[in-house]
């Protein structure tokens, strides 16, 4: 079990890494569209390719950063029936709906996506607007992003198996995932 807590430990780290590093996409987003409105009301000049790569990057922020989000439990959980039950039966309900719930389903995605995204590679795929961008980097996106969740939710399963074994801390408290796990 401690070597499956190591593992977790890198996998906290990278899905730390990569949230951090695509953060920064929203001072680019905030930027690239300071800068295409400006350069639409004062110049009368625009371009379809500035919005699509606002869109890119829109999309990258959410979909690469899901596992952070899970590390941090910064997710959406609806606790009304379970807060009523202890520490113990929550973290056993939480091992319920990663295998059942979060694993499948993201996995069906993921499979799904990647044909998809394959597809649009190898055709050359480009957006339909004067100007606009080639499609498959948006597409990837998905598939990409799907993986990096899968790999933080096997990592969070690791961590309520190792929890409910007495090795570690709850896994569904902010403070323990945010700095002290990751870091």
């Amino acid at each position: 079990m401690q070597a499956l807590l190591r593992v977790s430990h890198v996998i906290d780290a990278m899905s730390t890494f990569v949230g951090r590093i695509v953060a920064w996409l929203i001072l680019a987003m905030v930027l690239i569209s300071t800068a295409n409105a400006f350069g639409r009301k004062l110049f009368h000049t625009s371009s379809n390719a500035w919005l699509e790569i606002q869109w890119y990057m829109f999309g990258a922020l959410f979909l690469l950063t899901a596992g952070y989000a899970l590390l941090r439990n910064d997710h959406v959980r609806v606790d009304i029936i379970a807060q009523q039950f202890s520490r113990r039966a929550q973290v056993r309900m939480e091992i319920v709906g990663v295998l059942f719930f979060l694993l499948p389903g993201c996995g069906l995605i993921m499979w799904l996506a990647w044909p998809m995204f394959w597809e649009s590679y190898v055709s050359g795929e480009m957006s339909s607007n004067s100007g606009g961008l080639i499609r498959w980097p948006a597409k990837l996106l998905v598939p990409l992003g799907f993986t990096l969740l899968i790999v933080a939710a096997l990592s969070h399963l690791i961590k309520c198996v190792g929890f409910l074994k007495g090795l570690r801390g709850d896994p569904r408290e902010r403070e323990t995932n945010s700095a002290k796990e990751a870091d």
